[in-house]
């Protein structure tokens, strides 16, 4: 590849990429410079990076479901939870920074705070985890409340499962009926096959989220023991409530009521 960078040069991976820009996004509070905040800095950019590339794929998953395009729903799904499993892994790099080397420079984060993060609560709204108090903490950033309101008033990935469960032919408006329903599909997985292989992938990312605050606990107790958070949360305390969160609760709830005799009739 060429490594030319003025106008008229020749495409490089360099300036595709641009490169150059993006080493530049990590700057640093700490004063002298902390050997650690520039993977703190890193690692939070690469969530961003790859909530972007989630919400993408979250938000062409309703788009096929939709259109009745249920194979290629799926095939967005598997690469939402492909990500979902690196993130979970992920966080355990910040494990690598010494305790005392974050402390070097966390106050300086005040009054910022993961919990401001507007694409992980996109996430979370286009999943089906609404949550107008969440919405109304973003009230003074023009940028963010726009985009959260749009995810806030629009179908979500929930909503759009549902329907396509409807259309199916199973009743799926209320709670009784969705769990019905999953039961039904559960039971019968050739005659919903796709349903069926999206239901598990839905499940999936559900529990993958889960398993990534899970960790993100144990990375901040790690590190911090029970210390508040910086935006003036209770932390580790705060972090706790939102474990029992979930995106598709019947989907959940239906194996509580599946048993062998639901199976009945092959048809």
């Amino acid at each position: 590849m060429s490594s030319g960078y003025g106008k008229g040069a020749p495409l490089s991976y360099n300036k595709y990429l641009k490169v150059p820009e993006l080493i530049r996004l990590q700057e640093t509070l700490s004063e002298p410079p902390s050997h650690d905040e520039l993977l703190f800095i890193i690692i939070h950019q690469t969530y961003e990076l790859w909530f972007k590339q989630i919400l993408h794929e979250l938000d062409a998953t309703i788009k096929w479901i939709d259109e009745g395009r249920t194979f290629r729903a799926n095939h967005s799904l598997r690469g939402v939870v492909s990500i979902e499993r690196i993130l979970v892994t992920q966080i355990h790099v910040l494990e690598s920074m010494a305790p005392i080397g974050f402390l070097e420079f966390r106050d300086k984060l005040n009054p910022a705070s993961g919990f401001q993060s507007m694409q992980f609560r996109e996430l979370e709204f286009v999943s089906g985890a609404k949550d107008e108090k969440i919405l109304s903490t973003f009230a003074e950033d023009e940028f963010a409340y726009k985009r959260l309101n749009e995810r806030y008033t629009s179908p979500s990935l929930a909503d759009a499962f549902w329907g396509l469960v409807g259309r199916s032919g199973l009743a799926s408006t209320t709670h009784d009926e969705r769990i019905a329903a999953t039961v039904e599909i559960l039971t019968h997985p050739e005659k919903y096959a796709e349903i069926y292989n999206m239901q598990d992938l839905l499940i999936e990312h559900d529990e993958l989220i889960v398993a990534w605050r899970y960790n993100h606990i144990q990375m901040v107790e790690r590190m911090l023991g029970m210390k508040r958070g910086t935006g003036g949360s209770d932390g580790v305390g705060y972090l706790m409530t939102t474990l029992n969160k979930k995106f598709f609760p019947e989907l959940w709830e239906a194996r509580t009521h599946l048993n062998i005799e639901s199976k009945g009739d092959e048809k």
